[in-house]
């Protein structure tokens, strides 16, 4: 396979509603799209990296210079791809930087599975399940008060598990009141990294509210103290921010410094990578579920490929497209059941269409390379 261009695009979208962590408030995003075309078709890709360099290293400027500088001349100027799975090894010598790398390769991944008039979820070997489990995640809010209110809507349109954002000074009391309010409720807590090993006693008392899992308590690079905590908590941990590679979690497994692991897409570079993790992942008996970014219709497609392969029994972030978005980028917009599954589609490719009139009117650049 020869790529004979590549179009990068980003475009700016707001968000339904404000989306706060530990690390702040998201109220638009601005998103990298990357579009790969051969033999008259087009594959595409979208880039997972905020608009800061605060959930890892990258951001959306970052990310379009990698593209643009690094990574698009390695795959272009004629060189022949025996597939999309060589894709990742030409970027292996770029550090770092997986999310811009990944969204260029899931591109050629999905461009691969139009030529072979395949779904995408078929192309990476998945179909394990063709309805997939979905949970939300829930930003820090003003209030309790609102809090409970937007769980009481999202546990009635069916969603099967609630992540919660917490922060110090926002944890303990915050998911008492909920645990009160929804005693029954599967729910978890995702920390984003802001807390240390000498908040041990602190997190222990979340034992008391018997949640799924505590995501990414320590340090976003951290895979040892990780292994002290889990050591001292019932509560399984889940790991995100540093599992990068295969490797990573092999190395978290070894150490049993978590129970479960979040793969996000974007995080490890794409789907070869992500296989890879699910795999191991798969054979050590540790579930996986899938992580979102705020992502726009075309990542929210590529996570519900690969919340198909067989490791994902766990309820992901991978919901519905109008808890964020007005309007969305594709055709259908990803929709949800009422018992809180997305129903994988047939369609070559990702499985949805590109919205090119919308995708227009909200593109702030544009390049073509090649």
């Amino acid at each position: 396979m020869r790529l004979e261009q590549i179009v990068l695009r980003q475009i700016r979208m707001p968000l339904v509603h404000f989306f706060e962590t530990s690390f702040g408030r998201t109220s638009s995003r601005d998103i990298v799209l990357v579009e790969v075309r051969a033999g008259g078709l087009s594959g595409w890709g979208e880039v997972t990296a905020g608009e800061n360099p605060f959930y890892n290293e990258e951001w959306t400027e970052s990310a379009w210079m990698i593209l643009r500088d690094y990574a698009a001349p390695r795959v272009l100027g004629g060189y022949e791809l025996s597939g999309a799975d060589a894709t990742a090894p030409r970027f292996a010598h770029i550090r770092g930087h997986r999310m811009a790398t990944g969204g260029l390769e899931a591109a050629v991944w999905d461009l691969e599975a139009r030529m072979a008039g395949k779904p995408l979820y078929q192309h990476i070997g998945g179909g394990a399940r063709l309805e997939i489990p979905c949970g939300v995640s829930i930003g820090i809010q003003e209030s309790v008060a609102q809090l409970l209110e937007k769980i009481e809507l999202e546990l009635a349109a069916g969603y099967q598990r609630i992540k919660m954002k917490i922060k110090p000074g926002w944890d303990v009391d915050v998911i008492r009141q909920v645990r009160e309010r929804f005693p029954s409720a599967r729910l978890m807590a995702d920390a984003n990294s802001a807390y240390t090993l000498a908040d041990t006693d602190h997190l222990k008392k979340l034992d008391e509210f018997f949640l799924m899992m505590i995501e990414q308590p320590l340090g976003h690079d951290d895979i040892i103290d990780h292994a002290v905590l889990q050591s001292k908590l019932d509560t399984p941990i889940c790991l995100d921010e540093c599992i990068r590679s295969a490797r990573h979690a092999e190395q978290a497994i070894l150490l049993r410094a978590c129970g479960i692991i979040n793969i996000k897409l974007g995080r490890v570079g794409g789907f070869r990578e992500a296989k890879r993790v699910h795999d191991a992942a798969l054979a050590a008996g540790i579930p996986v579920w899938c992580g979102g970014m705020l992502e726009a219709g075309i990542g929210r497609a590529h996570n519900v490929a690969l919340s198909t392969l067989p490791g994902f029994t766990l309820p992901g972030d991978v919901s519905a497209s109008k808890r964020y978005w007005a309007r969305d980028i594709i055709v259908p917009p990803v929709e949800t059941t009422p018992w809180g599954t997305i129903k994988v589609r047939e369609a070559a490719g990702f499985g949805y269409e590109i919205d090119h009139d919308f995708l227009r009117s909200i593109a702030v650049r544009e390049e073509t390379l090649g």
